[in-house]
């Protein structure tokens, strides 16, 4: 297992910290793309939803970034919504390379 000797804020750190830094990167890239760019076969309303649910999910890991530095790596994130953001990536992924390759 990685790191099971490490006290649970310094593992914490080392996992959760680049993890947050990676959905903070991947998920400008996708706000970048989607103000940009108009991506025909997603239409006009379906862009602005995943704008909207990518901007949110922006928020949210800030907002866990934050909470992750005040405490000094004394609060985790809920697996469960790592999972929501690593689906929203995905997501945001799959869109990127169908674009890319229609182009």
């Amino acid at each position: 297992m990685l790191h099971s000797n490490l006290p649970e804020p310094q593992l914490l750190k080392i996992l959760l910290e680049p993890l947050l830094d990676d959905y903070q990167y991947w998920f400008s890239r996708a706000n970048t793309l989607l103000r940009t760019e108009v991506i025909p076969f997603l239409g006009v309303e379906s862009q602005q939803a995943l704008l909207h649910r990518v901007e949110e999910a922006q928020r949210n890991v800030t907002a866990a970034q934050s909470l992750f530095q005040a405490t000094d790596g004394q609060v985790g994130v809920d697996t469960a919504v790592l999972m929501n953001w690593h689906k929203l990536v995905t997501e945001c992924w799959q869109i990127a390379h169908q674009y890319r390759s229609s182009k």
